[in-house]
């Protein structure tokens, strides 16, 4: 990590440590304000003390960085494109680079100190779209053309669904659990809250095997959160020094001769796999004229040619050789849409996949470090989420039913999302699965806290776009 400052002059070394200060600094407000999510069950069902419940959260927030895979990191960096993020001037690097994080942080911080569940995500992607945005404004070109449209739309599809989906997943688990009790009498506690089983039993604690199913299920959301949200971290540290510092990270430099040995073969391998099927694809009328995918494939075979450490390639040669590989897998997109077998579309991903394995990636240090920014953070300021996500959801407190149900709906939702590669909102999945097993359950929600989680949810995007686009014209105005 040290060799980042060995290289700059002192005002860049500051402006880099700066830069990661700031990431790291999101990192541990995205583990305070998300560690309601997985702690705020385990508290309000008292299957377990808060403060043991926060360290295991953060525990496994670390291991879910560790262990969560780069797929949902580089989905965060390639929503800028590469000619934003490679624009060759420094201080319009630095300009994006803390507009991008001032704007999440501000937005993330107001909503947390009015105890809302905000998604960290959706801050994120609108400071980043607000970059871009402006970036076209002031450079003239096309707004659609400036954004990558595809990439954004999947992104907020997945934001704005995900939550639906899991307060219906949700609903259903209740019901589901429901009707199994009615079957099995033995299991009717699970339904009950902890003042009911107090009450009527005289134990505060929840049954034993309800009191593991909730740890566990507890487990799988900590997990989970850090597995995409570490990620997105790992991505905005990639983004920063990809931006700031482009000879160092523009491909990685230790990948191995094996690895840069398995790239040439896998694009000598799409090479003819496409020859193959270019008169199939020509049969289905795709217009290939602009693409330019055999031109960069020929250029890569070229560049890479007797290259075994990328070391040797000159600071040009690496631009080239990311823009090349970049342009091939957005080619690849292109095929994969008008392959409609499943076994092809296989066979492109997984070319897609082996293609950028030298160029999506994060170094160890990168991965560790964002991981004790989550846990760390984990561990302070969750009260005020948790009291929201606990207490002011329902008019009455959860059942341990309920709490299992949004927990491992989450965990699920999280997970599936992580490992395909989807940002998703940790936050708006369990608010939304905790509302979702309380109606199913015929509970009222208080419509209050419904409504302010509803408007945060609204104006996160909007209002991130905007405080970027903001904080962007006022450092280009100011360089």
């Amino acid at each position: 990590m040290l060799y980042l400052f060995s290289c700059s002059d002192l005002n860049h070394s500051l402006f880099i440590f700066l830069a990661l200060f700031f990431v790291l600094f999101y990192e541990a407000i995205n583990g305070f304000h998300d560690t309601a999510n997985a702690v705020s069950t385990l508290i309000y069902t008292r299957a377990m003390p808060a403060n043991f419940a926060v360290i295991m959260s953060g525990i496994f927030n670390f291991l879910g960085v560790l262990l969560g895979g780069l797929t949902v990191a580089y989905a965060i960096v390639h929503l800028l494109p590469n000619d934003l993020l490679l624009s060759g001037n420094p201080k319009h690097a630095l300009a994006m680079v803390f507009s991008i994080l001032l704007a999440a942080i501000l937005w993330n911080l107001s909503t947390w100190y009015f105890c809302l569940p905000a998604s960290s995500s959706h801050s994120l992607i609108g400071a980043i779209i607000g970059i871009v945005l402006i970036n076209a404004i002031t450079e003239g070109s096309s707004l659609v053309n400036a954004l990558n449209i595809s990439k954004i739309l999947n992104v907020l599809i997945s934001l704005i669904l995900s939550p639906i989906i899991g307060l219906i997943i949700s609903a259903i688990l209740i019901l589901l659990l429901r009707y199994i009790s009615k079957k099995y009498k033995t299991i009717h506690r699970i339904h009950m809250t902890p003042l009911e089983r107090e009450k009527n039993d005289g134990k505060k604690n929840p049954p034993f095997w309800i009191k593991i199913a909730l740890i566990l299920s507890s487990i799988g959301v900590s997990y989970s959160h850090g597995a995409n949200d570490g990620q997105k971290g790992i991505g905005l540290i990639m983004l920063v020094l990809i931006s700031i510092i482009p000879t160092s990270f523009l491909v990685n430099l230790n990948a191995s001769k094996k690895e840069i040995i398995h790239t040439k073969n896998t694009i000598d391998y799409l090479k003819k796999y496409y020859l193959n099927h270019y008169s199939k694809i020509n049969n289905k009328k795709l217009d290939y004229n602009n693409s330019n995918i055999i031109k960069n494939i020929k250029k890569t075979q070229i560049l890479l040619d007797d290259v075994y450490n990328y070391n040797t390639l000159s600071i040009k040669q690496r631009f080239q050789l990311r823009h090349f590989l970049l342009s091939i897998s957005e080619n690849i997109d292109h095929l994969i849409n008008f392959n409609t077998t499943k076994y092809e579309k296989n066979i492109l991903y997984n070319i897609k996949k082996d293609i950028l394995v030298t160029v999506e990636y994060a170094p160890v240090w990168i991965i560790l470090i964002i991981a004790l920014a989550l846990s760390i953070g984990t561990m302070f300021g969750w009260k005020r989420i948790v009291t929201t996500i606990g207490e002011k959801i329902g008019k009455k407190r959860m059942t341990y039913a309920q709490a299992m149900s949004a927990q491992i709906t989450a965990a699920f939702s999280i997970g599936i999302a992580s490992y395909t590669g989807i940002p998703v909102s940790t936050t708006h999945i369990l608010a939304s699965s905790v509302a979702g097993s309380m109606l199913a359950d015929g509970d009222h929600i208080q419509k209050s806290t419904i409504k302010n989680i509803i408007v945060a949810w609204i104006l996160t995007l909007p209002v991130s776009i905007l405080l970027s686009s903001f904080l962007y014209s006022i450092a280009l105005f100011l360089i």
